[in-house]
């Protein structure tokens, strides 16, 4: 009987560990939930910079085009009134130039945001992998706790 009284004891022991190891993967299961969540509102962010990006690459062609067809309707007035399409043409040049600035800027803010995201999505991939690390460690730990309570009856 008191054998028995011992391994009752032990066996109320071991149940009150396995109720706290549950409670412990239900709230690491919870945190693992809250990352994926926050994994994929990032991804979500992700994509849609990305479409911006995308956007903002479309107007910058449209406005190089623009641009273009704007210095050759100067061009060809320069040919029929040379010297007033030539004061034209100092400001179509200028205001080429201050294009080029903005399209240089342009590019360095899309090579910017490219590595800010970069940056991101490498994070996230670094969350994850410490997201399915935790995940394999916790299924290592409750497969532990299963063959010992197997192994105890």
């Amino acid at each position: 009987q008191e054998e028995k009284k011992q391994l009752t004891l032990k066996v109320e022991e071991l149940e009150r560990k396995l109720e706290s190891t549950s409670a412990q993967n239900i709230e690491f299961l919870q945190v693992i939930a809250k990352r994926e969540e926050s994994i994929h509102q990032s991804q979500l962010r992700l994509e849609e910079k990305s479409r911006e990006c995308s956007s903002l690459a479309r107007q910058l062609e449209m406005a190089i085009e623009d641009a273009k067809r704007q210095v050759e309707q100067a061009r060809e007035r320069a040919v029929s009134r040379e010297r007033a399409a030539q004061s034209k043409v100092l400001d179509l040049e200028t205001q080429l130039s201050r294009s080029k600035t903005e399209l240089n800027q342009l590019h360095r803010s899309k090579e910017d945001a490219e590595r800010r995201y970069e940056s991101r999505l490498q994070d996230l991939r670094d969350r994850l992998e410490q997201s399915e690390s935790t995940n394999r460690s916790m299924q290592n730990y409750v497969q532990f706790l299963k063959s010992s309570y197997d192994n105890v009856f």
